[in-house]
């Protein structure tokens, strides 16, 4: 069974970074692609970024490059997304992701495997 659990999540003001970790266990995660998403209130939940666990390969939502990134530790089974320059607008409930599928498929379909979430507030 596929756990991902997050964590990194908090009140920062605006301009601040922020790092969000994804625990993941329960699989090899061969073949696996995992990722961030994130929901604000009111509003439909939306893809952020994924990773290739296999080759690290990455896939970013066009409105969020240069600013996230999104990287994997093989030994800590660990996908973290680094956040840099957050705007308010930025606050929402960010979730880590994972299904066996491409980095840019994580995008389109809706993956099996999900987190509880992490609460991210900007303050400005």
């Amino acid at each position: 069974q596929v756990q991902l659990i997050e964590s990194g999540g908090g009140l920062v003001q605006a301009g601040d970074s922020l790092s969000l970790s994804c625990a993941a266990s329960g699989s090899t995660f061969r073949r696996y692609s995992m990722g961030w998403f994130r929901q604000a209130p009111g509003k439909e939940r939306i893809f952020l970024a994924s990773i290739s666990w296999d080759d690290g390969l990455t896939y970013y939502r066009e409105s969020v490059k240069g600013r996230f990134t999104i990287v994997r530790d093989i030994a800590k089974t660990t996908v973290i997304l680094h956040m840099n320059a957050l705007p308010p607008e930025d606050t929402a409930v960010y979730y880590c992701a994972a299904d066996v599928t491409p980095p840019r498929t994580l995008d389109i379909l809706w993956p099996a495997y999900w987190g509880v979430g992490t609460q991210v507030t900007v303050s400005s």
